[in-house]
């Protein structure tokens, strides 16, 4: 064999007349062997350039067939495209495990959903285990842990942060201890799965959320595993980033939800039933089907004292949707306080106009507000209208009267002007109140037809002796099945009915007997 001064520098053990196997690196030994075998044909190349390690540098070999068989080698030096190729490499996984990691944690904002992908993708791309760590709860941690290639497990831990190195600094959010300064011996047991064996090497990083810290991510890596590089520790603070983004919009969505629905529990009209002798039933259909709320509203108010009238609201805020339910909650909260004054619908009604005007509102409401109150087997109904629909009133024959009583909105006029009347419901009359989303749904068979009052009026009068929730079902059907799936305004109907009586014979057989509910 001969070589030049830079082969003699690669490969000092190189003789002239020595054997090529005994010193090149055995990868160019193989290559040499495959193209320089007897009866090989000299034009014939290799399928690929062989490439190796030649001390601490990488080379690609290129070989020369000369027409007497000798082969000439010429290396070249490959270990900074090597590198360049492999940090490239690094990235697209590194930056493909992200991708990935956002898409799954970003399809749910299930808080519970999102600690177990952070475990679970954590342990897949980054360390032998991984634990998500949220912050403390009273003086438990919520953890959920997971081993590669496991499923999550969530548990609480004691809040004894001092044990750990670096993560009570973690879960308040400042910057990660660097995993040389953490003694992987100082894990508590709690910390290590089962199974899992002793801990070689440990990372410790914040999970950053919206402003307040989101919790901590553990990763660990076994004895006999390569222990965490610098740039392996960065990679965890871009996922923990992605993660702790995850983690405080799932925590922020959850309590929002669980403050909405506090709030809407409160917003939503009540189940009606029997109160002091009278029967009343509600039903409510908001605008939308994704919501729960709207401007329609109704309450029935308890007499403070048993045998004396009870106060029906129904009201119809001007508009729909949230904006709508606010002002809502501001009336009935306002009427509520104004319980006193349920003798007097008229001062009522202009105390709560001047209410709406002097706030920030400026939306308007119609309202019709009844009191009811047993006697004997009859109920007593006192009905006050302001700017809303009619309340209608089903006799026992099947006529359907409209009571005589008439106002003015609420919310829109310095003053406030209304009509009182009373009438009296026989046993098993019945006294509706609904708002105009009932009679302006536009549906029916060309789509484009009110259902009106006249409609309404007719359905009431095959209700004679119904009972109250009868009536609302009924009405609630046939408004659906007039709109067929169109977009319709909040919906609502109340019924107020005196319940039918029982003739009970006296014990003597003379005496005329009495009636009972």
């Amino acid at each position: 064999m001969a070589r030049n001064d830079a082969a003699a520098a690669l490969l000092p053990a190189a003789r002239p007349g020595g054997r090529f196997a005994d010193v090149v690196p055995a990868w160019l030994a193989l290559a040499h062997h495959a193209l320089h075998r007897p009866g090989r044909p000299a034009d014939r190349a290799l399928q690929a350039a062989p490439a190796g390690p030649i001390g601490e540098r990488r080379f690609e070999a290129h070989p020369t067939v000369h027409e007497d068989g000798t082969v000439a080698w010429w290396l070249v030096d490959d270990t900074d495209h090597q590198l360049a190729r492999e940090a490239l490499r690094v990235e697209r996984e590194q930056t493909a495990a992200l991708s990935r990691a956002s898409s799954a944690l970003l399809s749910s904002l299930n808080l519970a959903h999102c600690m177990d992908v952070t475990a679970q993708m954590a342990a897949e791309s980054l360390a032998d285990a991984a634990l998500a760590i949220a912050p403390a709860r009273g003086r438990t941690l919520p953890v959920v842990s997971c081993l590669r290639g496991g499923a999550p497990t969530a548990s609480r831990q004691p809040a004894e942060l001092d044990d750990v190195p670096g993560l009570d600094e973690a879960l308040r959010g400042f910057p990660p201890v660097p995993s040389r300064w953490i003694d992987p011996a100082s894990a508590p047991a709690w910390m290590v799965p089962e199974g899992f064996g002793p801990v070689g090497s440990m990372v410790i990083t914040p999970l950053p959320g919206h402003g307040v810290p989101a919790g901590a991510l553990v990763l660990l890596r076994k004895a006999d595993t390569a222990a965490f590089t610098e740039d392996e520790e960065v990679f965890a603070r871009l996922f923990a980033a992605r993660s702790g983004a995850a983690l405080s919009a799932a925590r922020l969505y959850a309590e929002q939800s669980a403050i909405t629905e506090v709030l809407m529990r409160e917003l939503l009209p009540p189940a009606l039933h029997q109160v002091s002798g009278v029967d009343f039933a509600g039903g409510y259909r908001p605008s939308g089907d994704h919501e729960r709320i709207g401007g329609d509203f109704y309450d029935v108010h308890p007499a403070a004292v048993e045998g004396e009238a009870s106060l029906i609201t129904l009201g119809d805020v001007c508009g729909k949707g949230l904006e709508a339910a606010v002002l809502t909650g501001k009336i009935r909260n306002t009427l509520h306080a104004l319980l006193p004054l349920a003798d007097d619908h008229e001062r009522m009604l202009g105390l709560l106009n001047t209410a709406l005007l002097t706030s920030h509102h400026t939306r308007f409401a119609t309202l019709v507000l009844a009191s009811a109150q047993r006697r004997g087997n009859e109920v007593d109904l006192r009905l006050t209208s302001a700017g809303h629909p009619t309340p209608l009133i089903v006799r026992s024959d099947g006529t359907v009267q409209e009571a005589d009583t008439r106002g003015t909105l609420v919310g829109a006029l310095p003053e406030v002007r209304a009509r009182t009347t009373a009438l009296t419901l026989a046993p098993g009359e019945s006294c509706v109140l609904y708002t105009d989303g009932i009679t302006e749904a536009q549906g029916g068979p060309m789509g484009d037809a009110l259902f009106g009052a006249d409609r309404l009026k007719r359905a009431l009068a095959g209700c004679a002796g119904v009972p109250a929730e009868g009536i609302v079902e009924h009405v609630q059907m046939l408004a659906a099945q007039w709109l067929g799936g169109r977009r319709h305004d909040d919906m609502a109907v109340v019924v107020i009915s005196a319940p039918h009586t029982h003739h009970l014979s006296a014990v003597n057989g003379h005496t005329r007997g009495r009636f009972t509910a």
